[in-house]
């Protein structure tokens, strides 16, 4: 049986509920809606892979080629799926907090990678009004250094090595409902309401 992915959706639910100040429990549970989508996809082509495998023939270019095939059209998507699944939960896993300056190791690492919480602050800030999906801090562990990272889809964040810590996503569902096409005092709502605690927890 092909690894099939868990719905957290009560407990991220949970985790945030009554606890974000204006992006209200409403925006998240029709948010929820979409990540319970993208693990229902993920594991649905899970398992068309598994069926896939038994009959795979890589000399057959109806199951691989790389202009179009069986095998390139489910593995280009299971990463979008995928994607979808350990953004939003990365994303719902770090709010629900006091906000604020953080403490701890992601406190260091900000002032070393940054200067200080501030100039983060502003560089999330732009980097989340800049993208079409999502905004990332992420570790590097080569420089040992925060970067705020830029993606446009569920998949275009991987950069090897690179431990995600944060997520922002900057998709209009994210908002709208309660700021409408205003995505700069969504970000400052979304700052204020971060869980450092868990935040450092991806740290390690």
């Amino acid at each position: 049986m092909a690894y099939q992915y868990a719905n957290k959706q009560a407990a991220l639910l949970a985790k945030v509920k009554g606890k974000t100040g204006k992006i209200s429990d409403k925006t998240h549970e029709e948010h929820m809606k979409l990540y319970t989508g993208y693990v229902n996809k993920a594991n649905s082509i899970l398992k068309e892979l598994e069926e896939l495998a038994k009959v795979l023939d890589p000399a057959n270019a109806a199951h691989a080629n790389q202009t179009y095939s069986s095998l390139r059209s489910l593995k280009v998507d299971l990463t979008f799926a995928i994607g979808g699944v350990v953004n939003h939960e990365l994303y719902f896993n770090i709010l629900g907090g006091p906000g604020g300056p953080p403490s701890g190791k992601v406190a260091d690492l900000i002032n070393k990678s940054f200067g200080s919480f501030d100039a983060y602050t502003k560089d999330l800030k732009a980097t989340g009004l800049s993208a079409r999906g999502w905004a990332w801090t992420g570790y590097d562990p080569t420089s040992g250094l925060l970067f705020n990272y830029l993606g446009d889809a569920q998949n275009t964040f991987p950069v090897w090595g690179v431990k995600p810590i944060l997520a922002l996503d900057t998709y209009e569902h994210a908002y709208y409902g309660d700021f409408f096409t205003s995505r700069a005092p969504y970000i400052d709502e979304f700052m204020k309401h971060i869980d450092w605690h868990a935040v450092n927890g991806y740290l390690g």
